[in-house]
């Protein structure tokens, strides 16, 4: 009788915790699908580090789906006070995705982008979209593996070589893109060139967050750091990051 007990103790458990999960997933599906002012797309397709479908996570993953599940939620959460959705792009980018999209979201892919996607990017920020780009140090991805500066080219911004700051934390000045100072999350990021510099690390005060406006309505932000937009508050006996305020902010300048 006791092992019996035990198997349905277990059981009972087992199905709990896959409710929970069931629940989480219909959650973030639902914040997805609500009406919205705005469409936030993010891209997943090409070797994207840290950000994934949640819906099309495979069951092999592991500890990949709680990571997915926070990073969307986070995201989900700066998005819906904005009046935004978002949705993912699991394959080649096309001029009919970004033409129901506001915001194109991409953070530290690892493979290239064809020359119909870099047209297409182009074109869609030339005529009014906005770009949320994001890279890392070769520990995660290099230039080789990732052609992001072409992306990027057409609007005066570059990523350079691996930065030679080694300590942690970074800043941002005050711009039309985040109002007042915040505390941000940085540790070994790459160099960024163009574009107004706002979000600076603490030991050389080097630029690794940069934006640009492009014609009248369309903007760009280029970051070599990704540790803010993985919603990464605490770092290296740090707590008190601001990334959640630095998103809402970003998001918001991005698509107003």
């Amino acid at each position: 009788m006791k092992n019996q007990g035990n198997t349905a103790d277990a059981k009972h458990r087992y199905w709990k915790i896959v409710f929970m999960m069931m629940m989480s997933i219909i959650s973030s599906s639902d914040l997805m699908s609500q009406a919205a002012k705005y469409t936030i797309l993010v891209d997943v397709a090409h070797g994207q580090k840290f950000y994934n479908n949640p819906n099309k996570l495979n069951p092999s993953a592991g500890s990949d789906g709680p990571r997915v599940e926070y990073l969307v939620g986070e995201l989900g959460k700066n998005a819906s006070a904005l009046g935004a959705k978002v949705g993912f792009l699991n394959g080649a980018i096309t001029p009919a995705q970004l033409a129901k999209c506001d915001l194109l979201f991409i953070h530290i892919p690892s493979s290239t982008y064809s020359a119909a996607e870099v047209k297409t990017i182009t074109e869609y920020v030339s005529n009014g979209g906005s770009l949320f780009l994001v890279m890392e140090e070769d520990y995660w991805s290099t230039l080789k593996q990732t052609n992001t500066n072409d992306l990027l080219r057409p609007f005066g911004i570059q990523f350079g070589e691996n930065s030679t700051d080694s300590l942690s934390g970074g800043f941002t000045k005050p711009t039309p893109v985040i109002k007042s100072p915040l505390k941000i999350t940085y540790h070994g990021g790459r160099v960024v060139t163009g574009g107004t510099p706002f979000c600076f690390n603490n030991q050389t005060k080097e630029p690794f967050g940069v934006f640009t406006t492009v014609g009248n309505r369309g903007k760009v932000i280029a970051m070599g750091d990704g540790m803010t937009p993985l919603y990464m508050t605490s770092w290296n006996g740090v707590d008190d990051y601001q990334c959640s305020e630095f998103m809402g902010a970003v998001l918001g300048w991005l698509l107003e």
